[in-house]
């Protein structure tokens, strides 16, 4: 018999269960807290269930807590992209949304596809990531509240407050990157990681903390990484009627491609592989964004590359990491 199977589906308060156990179906609601958490085990227990296979969407930090206590309590999880969770749903024609058809959906999903095994990163990386997502989203409410300031305001004490809170979160991004710069010093792992990740044309501190935040060192190989960042190219050819230019499959991490971007445009200028790579690329006229985007892929590829040998970088070491887009 197939081990029992239990989808999840996440929401900020709370989280539904589906559980497939044989021939018995069951649905359960419980608050997304520990008390739930503890209140999911019990229930699971009262269920005669020692292990379960788990599935949810990854849905950031809401699943983050539930997903590490079930592995915690030595069930099997599974973290799949919310976009295999809704074609499968649509494979199945599925009309209606609710949170319990959504958990159903799930369960059933895990069921057929069994999907890989997920295993949470380190302690380090985890507090790693909480500290880089805090800065991105102090940059960001900083942009927000410039743009505020910039388009012309026409109270004074609204203009007083803006820079007020402009030189608050002045103070906090200061702060959040002594901390984060605090937090790799204190890891041997995570600074020898850090100091590798420079020695790279194009990737400076900023760079490197997002890219060890992702627990990019985990991937086998760099087609799975760039298809993690959905760096992938996707064609789209079929017969001879159709014949579409290709584009990127953005089906991953969009943060990190953000955080490519400006690396990779550095990169294109004073990285030796990547400039020659982009130059073969220019050659055969492939647009500019086809190149940049390359360049990205390149980047993350050569990334990867460091971390894996343990060596900084040299066009000797990395070229073997690299996989063509």
């Amino acid at each position: 018999m197939d081990k029992p199977v239990l989808g999840i589906d996440i929401s900020k308060s709370s989280f539904d269960v589906f559980l497939i156990h044989g021939e018995k179906q069951q649905h359960r609601s419980f608050p997304n807290r520990a008390e739930g958490f503890e209140q999911l085990s019990n229930w699971l227990r009262e269920c005669c269930i020692q292990q379960v296979h788990a599935c949810m969407e990854a849905t950031g930090r809401y699943g983050d807590e539930l997903a590490a206590y079930l592995f915690e309590q030595g069930h099997q999880v599974s973290v799949v992209n919310p976009a295999r969770i809704r074609d499968y749903a649509r494979s199945k024609l599925t009309r209606n949304k609710t949170d319990k058809l959504d958990a159903k959906i799930i369960a059933f999903f895990c069921l057929n596809e069994k999907p890989a095994l997920w295993q949470p990163p380190a302690p380090e990386i985890r507090e790693l990531q909480a500290l880089v997502r805090h800065l991105e989203a102090l940059l960001g409410m900083r942009t927000q509240e410039n743009n505020r300031l910039k388009s012309g305001v026409p109270s004074k004490q609204v203009c007083s407050m803006l820079e007020e809170h402009l030189a608050f979160l002045d103070q906090q991004i200061i702060q959040i990157k002594k901390r984060i710069k605090q937090h790799i010093d204190q890891n041997p792992g995570l600074k020898r990681d850090h100091d590798l990740l420079i020695t790279i044309p194009g990737i400076g501190d900023t760079t490197a903390n997002k890219l060890l935040s992702e627990n990019i060192q985990a991937f086998s190989d760099g087609r799975a990484l760039a298809a993690f960042a959905g760096l992938s190219p996707r064609l789209c050819f079929s017969g001879t009627s159709v014949h579409h230019r290709g584009r990127l499959s953005r089906v991953g991490r969009s943060g990190l491609r953000k955080s490519l971007y400006f690396p990779a445009i550095s990169a294109m200028r004073f990285n030796p592989q990547i400039i020659i790579f982009c130059e073969r690329l220019a050659e055969k006229h492939k647009p500019n964004m086809v190149v940049i985007a390359a360049a990205m892929r390149k980047l993350l590829c050569l990334s990867l590359g460091v971390l894996k040998s343990g060596i900084p970088f040299d066009t000797g070491y990395t070229q073997s990491a690299c996989v063509r887009p």
